[in-house]
């Protein structure tokens, strides 16, 4: 079922009691009351804040955000009133106040940490050369201690500068340090296992570790029970620990996208969701209504970081990120072969009768090939915006460009339109002699006849883009200061051997089966 959270990166409790999550896939920040896991959306994906991914409360009660890829950090007051503290941090991420002193790192190579101040002056950077910073606390000895993701380091500095002290070493690719309400530092695990690693920090510098199973942690808040709720920039949603393990479920996750989606011979479901590989679960136990259906839960089979097109192919799953990689992943043995790399956004892909990989490298324009050697040709160049291809049963390759608004079939290195006028075309499959496509500015599911060229529009109000009636502010850039930053929406389309075609539908958070209507309906 659709998420109301999806994608929840940094959390803190505000003023009036509830959970604030930072949504940095959404653009978008949303309260949650852990009483009854009740979700609003505070600052909406139509706002000033792109691609929010840490906050803290002042004194005030404003709340403070780091805005990730524009290197931004923003004051909301109470009254929903914005103003910009400072767009001088280079890939801005955790974020915490001490008093009324407010702290900001970087999240890249050589990264600072640095004191802000919302009356306009200039920041004060206490120390220089993280390891890729994130979410910080100020500790019992009132120093600020952070991870260095990068070294599987904690980290820790006086509030007024000095030499930064190393308190903890290989600690299992923390992404959190935090402080319960008796003092006690947790770190969190980015891992797919879920540690949360405990550490002595007054005795020993003995450590215990506990398995949460909450893939892709990303940081913890406690409130005034001292109890512990934790998200993830993986599946989304909120989640209550306890300190063995066990966790309660505040509010559902789901899919962060998802991007692209495929089928195997099996009939498992994969879905290519940013940071991870993952399947929907159908967990009603029954057969599948005829229309939609909607999976009730999400199953990560491993994280795989920044993943958009899917194919499935003999037990292997061909893979490729906007960030310019094909990879050939073998999900049995959780072992990657890297196919391609430094290519401009590859989005769709498919794979031939012969093994042969086929791209659409939207940023170029351009469709490639890739052969069992991993050589790259081009099978076609001078489109717009080439977003998924499909082969039909005489292996003839379909390509669609949203910009162009078109889907095209390729025939010796050039394009013939095969429909055209469409409303940004993007996922594509086939079934026997029609081809569909998702329209994702029509939100429409059309079919095209490649026999006669007749189309029709076979599902209306699909769940793909922004909700109707929000208009996103402008899109944040795809790279950062040479690191990933916000993907481009991808509707993936794919068929599955009994004649129905599974859709990600990115404006929900699931993957949705449109299955044809019988005969006698």
């Amino acid at each position: 079922m659709p998420t109301p959270l999806w994608g929840s990166n940094g959390v803190a409790f505000g003023p009036d009691g509830r959970l604030y999550a930072a949504q940095f896939l959404a653009g978008q920040i949303s309260a949650v009351d852990p009483a009854d896991g009740d979700v609003e959306v505070v600052v909406p994906m139509d706002g000033p804040v792109q691609s929010p991914d840490d906050l803290a409360f002042g004194p005030d009660g404003s709340m403070y955000i780091t805005d990730l890829v524009p290197g931004r950090v923003w004051r909301r007051t109470p009254q929903g009133v914005y103003t910009l503290v400072c767009e001088e941090v280079k890939v801005p991420n955790g974020i915490t106040f001490v008093g009324d002193r407010l702290f900001v790192n970087e999240m890249k190579m050589n990264g600072r940490l640095m004191e802000l101040f919302p009356d306009g002056r200039d920041p004060v950077v206490l120390t220089e050369g993280l390891a890729f910073g994130n979410a910080m606390q100020v500790g019992p000895d009132g120093c600020l201690y952070y991870p260095h993701m990068m070294t599987n380091q904690v980290w820790r500095i006086p509030l007024d500068g000095g030499a930064p002290e190393v308190v903890a070493e290989d600690v299992h690719e923390p992404v959190a340090v935090r402080f319960d309400r008796a003092g006690v530092m947790l770190v969190l695990s980015r891992g797919v296992a879920g540690f949360v690693t405990r550490v002595d920090l007054h005795g020993t510098g003995s450590r215990s570790m506990i398995t949460s199973g909450v893939a892709g942690l990303d940081n913890a808040a406690f409130d005034e029970q001292n109890r512990m709720f934790v998200s993830s920039f993986a599946g989304g949603g909120v989640t209550e620990m306890y300190p063995d393990g066990r966790t309660r479920e505040i509010v559902p996750g789901g899919f962060d996208g998802p991007f692209g989606v495929t089928i195997d011979l099996g009939g498992t479901v994969y879905a290519a969701d940013h940071y991870r590989l993952a399947s929907p679960e159908n967990t009603d136990g029954g057969e599948p209504e005829p229309g939609l259906e909607q999976p009730g839960g999400v199953l990560t089979h491993d994280l795989l970081h920044f993943c958009h097109g899917i194919a499935a192919d003999s037990g292997l799953l061909h893979l490729t990120s906007q960030y310019g990689n094909v990879q050939t992943y073998d999900p049995e043995r959780k072992t990657s072969r890297v196919r391609a790399t430094g290519l401009d956004q590859p989005l769709g892909i498919t794979v031939g009768t012969d093994g042969t990989l086929i791209v659409a490298e939207a940023g170029a324009g351009r469709v490639l090939a890739i052969d069992d050697t991993d050589t790259v040709t081009v099978l076609v160049e001078g489109l717009e915006h080439p977003v998924d291809v499909a082969f039909d049963a005489e292996q003839r390759c379909y390509v669609s460009d949203d910009r162009l608004g078109a889907v095209f079939r390729i025939e010796d290195g050039r394009t013939v339109a095969v429909a055209e006028g469409l409303g940004a075309p993007q996922g594509l499959a086939i079934l026997g002699t029609e081809l569909f496509t998702v329209e994702a500015e029509h939100r429409t599911l059309r079919a095209v006849s490649l026999t006669t060229g007749e189309t029709r529009v076979d599902a209306r109000d699909l769940a793909v883009g922004p909700p109707p009636g929000v208009s996103r502010r402008t899109e944040p850039a795809l790279f950062v200061h040479g690191m990933p930053g916000s993907p481009r929406l991808f509707a993936g389309l794919a068929a599955a051997q009994d004649g129905s075609l599974l859709l990600s539908a990115n404006g929900e958070g699931t993957v949705v089966r449109l299955s044809p209507l019988s005969d006698s309906s």
